[in-house]
């Protein structure tokens, strides 16, 4: 009896980076926008790759012979992963892929919040509410601007006994700027959907600033914009009902950018490595793709900062301009209703190239050997020079 080797269909938001390179020795690669991806397209395909901008859930993949699914983002609460589990349909996803670049994004915001408010770094608490990979990042990136930092994980408080992890009550009424990294959970122990609401504000200290890069619908909108006036900065970078944005929220924020925190190419190489790998080793296939040979690795930029009085904020503003995220996102005030969702989609499929910390060196001068220890330390290269 002949046997006819049939190759393996994958079908891949088109967003994901590199992913016709990376997965081409896997089989042929259909790449399309997320939105797009349907369950006709699926009807012959062994993998899916998806961002989370899809929901894999029985409507997509009922009657499919989809047999592998992966998403390359750090989250899963747009996947129905009790579904795939009961149709022995593997998963892969890409914790802490992005968790640097999302890290470096608070560290921009960070520097913007306490230049608006006249404090230094130094004379700020930090709350951080969630203490996972990103979490965990920003803790270190607050800890080496000198920032006093309050941790608050419930789960891990319950699973270590810790004393590092502080109550609630206590991380809102120090921090001054409280920086939200938990996952979006709808419903049992822990629910953190509309986490932030007008109770959640009332219970922050006045005047204290507000920090969201975790998922949109931790905050209720309505409920926060209403008690809006009690804080004071807020970064924006996920909104509640995405990709149809409410153009208010995006008026009542300092900061609002599209959804973008952890898009560096280092984050998205990353992202796109896991689930490769992950996707090889289901299939027992040798994994051939090398994400280090890519000319990403190469790179390096330099910056000038001798002459600089505050090195360390335009250190990280030359290396992550956070504010022309945001002038983007406000053109969406000249945006007709209808073209929102195209708006706000195309600014993320269109996003600029954005390397990490590491990949720029600066320059500073002895004088400057305090800022350039703090430069070293959120992962520049750092050169003092006489």
């Amino acid at each position: 009896m002949m046997y006819i080797y049939r190759i393996m269909k994958l079908v891949a938001d088109k967003q994901i980076y590199k992913v016709e390179e990376a997965f081409a020795d896997m089989g042929s690669v259909t790449a399309v926008s997320g939105g797009m991806i349907s369950r006709e397209m699926l009807s012959d395909a062994d993998i899916l790759l998806v961002r989370s901008v899809t929901q894999v859930n029985a409507a997509l993949l009922e009657g499919t012979p989809v047999k592998f699914v992966a998403s390359a983002s750090i989250g899963v609460d747009h996947v129905d992963v009790d579904f795939l589990r009961e149709n022995s349909i593997g998963f892969a996803h890409a914790p802490g892929s992005s968790a640097d670049s999302v890290a470096e994004y608070v560290a921009a915001a960070l520097l913007e919040i306490c230049a608006k408010s006249g404090k230094a770094p130094s004379e700020t608490t930090l709350g951080v509410i969630g203490a996972g990979n990103v979490g965990g990042r920003v803790f270190a990136v607050a800890r080496a601007l000198g920032m006093e930092c309050l941790l608050n994980d419930p789960p891990k408080k319950a699973l270590t006994g810790s004393e590092v992890y502080r109550p609630l009550e206590e991380v809102l009424e120090r921090g001054d700027v409280v920086s939200l990294h938990v996952p979006l959970i709808e419903s049992g122990d822990g629910p953190t959907y509309h986490m932030v609401d007008a109770n959640f504000v009332s219970r922050m200290k006045q005047g204290a600033a507000l920090i969201n890069t975790s998922r949109g619908r931790v905050i209720d909108e309505s409920s926060f914009k209403a008690s809006r006036s009690r804080l004071g900065a807020v970064a924006l970078d996920v909104f509640e009902k995405e990709p149809a944005i409410n153009v208010e929220t995006v008026s009542v924020a300092d900061i609002a950018t599209p959804h973008i925190a952890g898009y560096s190419l280092d984050g998205k190489l990353r992202g796109t490595d896991m689930i490769y790998r992950s996707a090889a080793a289901f299939f027992f296939k040798e994994a051939r793709w090398d994400a280090d040979s890519c000319d990403l690795r190469l790179q390096k930029r330099e910056i000038d900062l001798r002459n600089s009085d505050d090195p360390v904020r335009d250190g990280v503003k030359g290396a992550y301009p956070i504010m022309a995220d945001d002038e983007q996102l406000r053109r969406v005030y000249s945006v007709p209703q209808d073209e929102l969702v195209k708006f706000f989609e195309g600014l993320r499929a269109d996003y600029p190239k954005r390397l990490e910390f590491p990949h720029f060196k600066l320059t500073l001068s002895e004088s400057q050997k305090a800022a350039a220890e703090v430069l070293a330390e959120l992962r520049f290269e750092v050169e003092v020079t006489p």
